[in-house]
């Protein structure tokens, strides 16, 4: 299934809203500050998912997976093989998001990771019932935000799930409260990785409020039109002090 990014927007919106009501009621959507939206319940009281932890890879590259059938995912470590059975709608996270004194370093990614997952799993219901049926007995091993070439259909479904789930844990709504609250609605500028000490307060307090990480607040961002790009060598900050 090939979706715009426009659809995609759409489906983040309907499900966002739904989840919304499900969760915070009808009466909660008076004038109020952005919110985070609460990934672990949406993966497990909306949609039904069983999140668990498990070490998924020697060099941490596998974030996470899901299946959408009974499988197995199997870890090779030094020449040994490990099999890690895999229950249909189980979204399995890797486990240094669990490690003590990493918990809340790794907040943001272990939050857009498991809304990665949700996002396969929402985009699986949509499709068609021999899609649903080839994809049995296969689960979905990925790497939370991946910046690889989109070259095969493969790749196709990796930035689908990437767009869907930044939209579903960043609603656009949710976005432009922040944005208003916190930049006064400005535009940030980016100037090849580097913010003034406005636009870098404002992008913190955003991730803040938002529970994401700087990256995937910063793509999002620029999807949505907030954050312009310009080279560094525009670069001026105004309250740097120079000696």
């Amino acid at each position: 299934m090939i979706l715009s990014h426009k659809q995609i927007e759409e489906i983040a919106a309907a499900v966002t809203h739904d989840f919304n009501e499900f969760f915070f009621g009808k009466e909660a959507e008076e004038v109020r500050i952005a919110r985070a939206t609460p990934i672990d319940q949406l993966a497990k009281d909306y949609l039904g998912l069983n999140v668990s932890f498990a070490r998924l890879s020697s060099d941490g590259s596998i974030c996470g997976l899901t299946a959408y059938a009974d499988t197995e995912y199997i870890v090779e470590e030094m020449g040994i093989r490990r099999t890690i059975p895999l229950k249909r709608n189980q979204v399995l996270l890797d486990e240094t998001f669990i490690k003590p004194g990493q918990v809340r370093q790794l907040c943001g990614k272990r939050r857009f990771t498991l809304a990665h997952e949700c996002a396969h799993q929402i985009l699986f219901q949509m499709e068609s019932d021999e899609v649903k049926e080839s994809c049995e007995k296969k689960y979905a091993a990925r790497t939370a935000y991946s910046l690889r070439d989109l070259k095969s259909r493969e790749d196709w479904n990796e930035w689908q799930a990437n767009v869907l789930g930044a939209a579903i844990l960043m609603p656009q709504k949710e976005i432009d409260l922040a944005m208003w609250y916190f930049a006064g609605g400005k535009t940030l500028i980016n100037y090849e990785g580097r913010f003034s000490y406005r636009d870098r307060l404002s992008l913190n307090l955003i991730c803040h409020q938002l529970c994401v990480s700087k990256t995937a607040a910063i793509i999002r961002l620029r999807d949505l039109g907030y954050i312009e790009d310009r080279p560094y060598l525009e670069f001026v900050d105004p309250l740097e002090v120079w000696a």
